[in-house]
């Protein structure tokens, strides 16, 4: 692969970390003569809703408040899958964190970390595009844009390709 085996860790925890930024999914819909946006990201969804002043139009919730939300609706299910797949986030996040802290201690597990996070990001990614397909299948009108999907799967693609050397 293109990345050289001493810097495949390093890109390793880089990668995790610059997913949690990169929103899995967009999505715009228009109800009752709003437009809301969403746009959301492993951890938090941010709602917008135009015409109204930012203090009332935005909204910022969790994976579980979200589903409290939806809750009895058709795409409350969308919601489950996204908590299932902002867990195993969480999981390659902590792997990134433990991996940077302590190089050594972490090339010493039985599993290569590297391809575990690559795992792990491919797996976030998978999960989030069946929470993309459920989203658009139960949710709005509008079409959800996976952009974190792509990313998720590609990162995760790249770190399980990397060659590593012993």
């Amino acid at each position: 692969m293109w990345v050289r085996s001493e810097y495949a860790g390093e890109l390793a925890v880089l990668l995790t970390w610059l997913a949690t930024f990169i929103p899995w999914n967009v999505a715009s819909a228009s109800s009752q003569g709003a437009s809301v946006l969403f746009v959301r990201f492993p951890f938090v969804q941010v709602r917008y809703v135009a015409g109204i002043d930012l203090a009332r139009g935005v909204t910022v919730a969790d994976p579980l408040s979200a589903i409290a939300f939806q809750r009895g609706q058709s795409i409350e299910i969308a919601y489950q899958v996204w908590a299932v797949g902002a867990a195993v986030f969480a999981v390659a996040l902590v792997v990134s964190v433990l991996y940077y802290r302590n190089e050594a201690w972490a090339e010493s597990w039985p599993v290569d970390p590297v391809r575990l996070l690559g795992a792990l990001l491919l797996g976030t990614g998978g999960i989030f595009a069946g929470a993309t397909a459920l989203l658009a299948r139960h949710g709005f009108s509008s079409l959800p844009l996976p952009i974190g999907v792509v990313f998720l799967l590609a990162f995760g693609g790249v770190l399980l390709t990397v060659e590593r050397t012993e």
